[in-house]
């Protein structure tokens, strides 16, 4: 065995995902947030041609005991894209930097960044004999699980909130698997999936903390290092639930430990909300005021008007902000809000500038830069990394008002 999990709780080592996954994911103190720790941690050679999954080319980095048992699409080898237009605007307002844009629209199984997290689920399901799971999800998560699991062939069920996007159904429902449509918001698709999961004694996701989808995002700290040939100084992503951030500096640390270079530091943070859901921003904005007294990152509240049309970025309650927030702070970060209503004028400049346009969450990251340089969170020097969320083919109703 190459990985074991190791509770963040009390710090008891569970074994393998067998183990934890005959535990129902949780530790005996009653955690259900682990961490994967790997046993032969040396340098990771980048010399070898990517032209297979990220599964492949990242085996040794990942807890899979057999190739064999790999289920992919394609996904995670994706281009980090240079882009002029983003740069060019730095400039006009006097800051000299480099901006990357990874492209996750241009994954082979949904086109999303849930791709990399459902095909390592997938794989180590797969593994480990499991026949059945679910997951509530507002979206991307659903299409992309219900896509890799259909080809590992394990039944998923995917719990959806009532504002859920026509074309998303129809392309779960497109893989065979099933979905359960709430007739409320998304507490209340969660609340159905994890009733099922208790009855049925299905395995459910463990959300945001989820070591298996930790484990497959945080490898974008080695895409950054095959790339690019560097870390970037700022990382800026739109978010809901905040999986993505806490994977990345899961990687910052792998990388250390595997180089043992202590001179690394982590990307500055900025992370993105729109104002139609912006809890996580809320809360942020609340803490600054009051100079973040103790205990500051466990003030938040749910937002209780949603408005948005953003269905995957709908997390009115953001439980991970007491995980996020301070990792934010830590890496000299911030959160920044951005304007829903303007989104389409961002996607007809994407689309002029670029030649190609993505989806909704996408823009939310995309528009989070212009605010983050008018702001003057980006200086001169930096390299600035966007990691966007997904293509525009799920999102019709905003390719129309970018098209029309």
């Amino acid at each position: 065995m190459k990985y074991q999990l190791r509770c963040k709780k009390c710090g008891k080592v569970i074994g393998d995902f067998a183990t934890w996954f005959r535990q129902d994911q949780q530790c005996e103190c009653g955690s259900g947030y682990a961490e994967v720790e790997y046993f032969d941690v040396k340098p990771f050679r980048y010399d070898k041609p990517a032209n297979d999954s990220y599964q492949d080319y990242y085996f040794d980095l990942l807890p899979i005991e057999k190739r064999e048992n790999i289920v992919s699409f394609g996904e995670g080898l994706i281009p980090m894209e240079r882009w002029n237009n983003l740069e060019e605007y730095a400039k006009s307002k006097g800051v000299d930097c480099k901006v990357f844009v990874y492209r996750n629209d241009q994954n082979a199984g949904s086109g999303s960044f849930k791709d990399i997290s459902a095909a390592l689920a997938a794989t180590v399901l797969k593994e480990n004999g499991v026949k059945e799971y679910c997951l509530a999800s507002t979206g991307n998560a659903g299409v992309a699980f219900a896509t890799y699991l259909a080809k590992a062939g394990i039944k998923f069920t995917e719990f959806a909130p009532n504002c859920i996007d026509p074309a998303t159904v129809e392309a779960i429902r497109n893989v065979g698997q099933p979905i359960v449509i709430s007739k409320g918001g998304y507490g209340d698709a969660k609340a159905e999936a994890a009733n099922y999961h208790k009855e049925n004694k299905v395995l459910i996701s463990g959300g945001n903390t989820d070591p298996l989808r930790i484990e497959s995002k945080r490898l974008l700290v080695n895409e950054c290092i095959r790339q690019i040939g560097q870390l970037p100084t700022v990382y800026m992503q739109a978010v809901a639930g905040g999986t993505s951030p806490l994977a990345f500096e899961k990687g910052f640390r792998d990388l250390q430990a595997m180089t043992g270079d202590k001179s690394l530091k982590l990307p500055r943070m900025l992370l993105v909300q729109q104002d139609e859901c912006d809890p996580m921003v809320n809360a942020w904005e609340k803490a600054t005021a009051a100079g973040f007294p103790e205990g500051w990152e466990k003030d938040y509240e749910a937002k209780k008007d949603i408005k948005t049309r953003i269905g995957i970025l709908t997390a009115a309650n953001p439980g991970n902000y007491p995980l996020v927030a301070p990792l934010v702070r830590k890496s000299g970060g911030t959160f920044i809000r951005v304007k829903e209503a303007e989104l389409p004028q961002y996607g007809k400049e994407m689309k002029r500038s670029q030649e190609t346009l993505m989806g909704p969450a996408s823009m939310v990251c995309y528009a989070g830069f212009y605010q983050a340089v008018d702001k003057g969170l980006i200086h001169d020097g930096d390299v600035v990394l966007l990691n966007t969320g997904e293509g525009s083919d799920r999102a019709g109703w905003f390719k129309d008002l970018v098209e029309n």
